[in-house]
């Protein structure tokens, strides 16, 4: 998981983009760059977060009325990669630059076919700059015939498709020509688009992975970039767009359990509301299976799983309560990357409000159980704050397999539940009562409402089924190896 962001606009873009980047924080902490266009490409990137990275010299030195930016967390690997750092360019033909969201399935068959067939050097192990290289390619072949650039580009992003399988969210900017934005077939990693009136007549457009960043800098929610679809605005700000592929539409379902801002509006899906359909659905689960029992008190494990808790507690009609607070200023530890690293910082960023847990019943609500390390942290620190007893509810049914659409569950080896039974998860962790979502109550929550068009939610890593078709086991064990190995992101 990582955040895209593109704008085009009819005044200097750069302080726009860093606003746009602070929005998107919580899908990125290990790196984040921003890229104008004026003429030449301008660029910073840097490790780390966004409002550690830029200073207003880099806001003045990042000309020109047209951006990308990006912000990075890694699919695999576990130290910082600056040749990772989007966004990458390329200077044959026009010159290119991209960043985008997600990931490959077939990065190192491609990888290995471009570089031998097609003598492509790579600077990266980033899947962007696969993408960039194969775009770039097609785009040189239609150089000297450069009068209708749209089809040009609508060309060379149909072979990105036929060439390119897994997620991937794609924001560009081609010298001198204009943004480029597309999404894979299947639509699998989120990209909205916005729209902002100037007083002139002229439109500014913005492509993001969440809209968070829309009302703050004046733009409206204009819907999604389609699976399949490509948009392009020339230099004049003209806007042109064209959907290359009707496939089946797949968008993640772990951007809704927790991937997303809450106030996001994903595939026209509002992630707040769905969190609390998946809070209600777990309730009526849990009065269903456990109907002599009530706790004393809900308690949220902060930040993600706040809204299905209050809709849990409403369900069953027991107090909400935020019992546990959490450090804002430390990092999320799903996207930590190291074990010890998250077991670490599960003690830097939470601590137990003891008057509300001391001599209670306490349901502890956390979004989902990965590698159950922060879930076990938890509960030790409830236990000893005087709980008398601990049950725990996930709107996240068990994570059994990996993923390889852009999540960081790379291996079956460090997830809990594809090792261990419900029970033996509930013992280690340390709870009374573990409780789980049913997949079929977690989709029904996420497509109850809205004008979405889904036709079935992505969550390989909950039911194991790929919707590109060319995961198996074979190419996870060899994954699970190359990926131990190998920076990626």
């Amino acid at each position: 998981m990582c955040g895209t962001l593109g704008i085009f606009s009819h005044k200097p873009v750069a302080q726009e983009l860093y606003e746009g980047l602070i929005h998107l924080q919580h899908r990125g902490q290990d790196a984040c760059g921003i890229l104008t266009y004026n003429e030449k490409f301008h660029i910073k990137r840097g490790s780390g977060l966004v409002r550690d990275t830029f200073v207003q010299e880099d806001m003045e030195m990042l000309k020109g009325n047209i951006g990308i930016g990006h912000v990075r967390y890694p699919t695999a690997g576990s130290k910082f990669s600056f040749e990772n750092t989007q966004p990458l360019m390329i200077f044959a033909p026009y010159g290119i630059a991209m960043s985008h969201n997600g990931d490959l399935t077939n990065y190192f068959e491609l990888r290995e076919e471009l570089s031998t067939k097609d003598r492509s050097y790579f600077n990266t192990t980033s899947d962007l700059e696969i993408i960039l290289n194969i775009f770039a390619m097609e785009m040189q072949k239609r150089f000297d015939n450069d009068s209708d650039i749209f089809q040009n580009i609508c060309e060379s992003v149909e072979v990105v498709f036929n060439r390119c399988r897994g997620a991937y969210s794609v924001c560009g900017i081609v010298a001198g020509k204009g943004m480029v934005v597309f999404r894979d077939p299947h639509g699998i990693r989120p990209l909205v688009c916005g729209l902002r009136q100037n007083e002139d007549g002229t439109r500014d457009y913005i492509f993001a992975s969440e809209n968070t960043m829309f009302y703050p800098l004046g733009f409206k929610h204009q819907g999604n970039v389609q699976p399949g679809e490509v948009v392009f605005i020339n230099m004049k700000g003209e806007m042109y767009s064209k959907k290359l592929r009707n496939e089946i539409f797949t968008p993640d379902i772990f951007e809704y359990v927790y991937l997303s801002r809450p106030d996001s509006m994903i595939n026209n899906v509002s992630v707040y509301r769905a969190r609390l359909r998946m809070g209600q659905n777990l309730a009526k689960r849990w009065m269903e299976k456990y109907p002599e029992i009530k706790p004393d008190i809900v308690i949220p494990i902060p930040f993600s799983s706040n809204t299905a808790a209050l809709s849990f507690a409403h369900e069953i009609g027991v107090r909400y309560s935020e019992g546990i607070y959490k450090n804002p200023f430390v990092g999320r530890t799903f996207m930590m990357p190291g074990q010890t690293q998250r077991r670490k910082s599960v003690l830097q960023k939470l601590s137990p409000q003891e008057v509300e847990i001391k001599g209670k019943n306490v349901m502890l609500i956390d979004d989902s159980i990965v590698r159950g390390t922060t879930s076990k942290e938890v509960v030790k620190m409830v236990r000893e704050s005087g709980a008398k007893k601990i049950y725990f509810a996930t709107p996240c049914p068990p994570i059994k397999f990996p993923d390889f659409y852009g999540i960081d569950i790379p291996t079956r080896g460090e997830l809990i539940a594809a090792n261990r039974t419900v029970e033996e998860i509930r013992d280690y962790i340390g709870v009374d009562i573990l409780l789980y979502q049913e997949i079929a109550d977690l989709v029904e929550a996420v497509t109850r409402r809205g004008d979405h068009n889904i036709d079935r939610p992505s969550m390989p890593y909950l039911d194991g089924w790929y919707v590109t078709g060319d995961v198996d086991d074979e190419k996870i064990n060899k994954y699970e190896k190359l990926k131990e190995h190998t920076k990626r992101g």
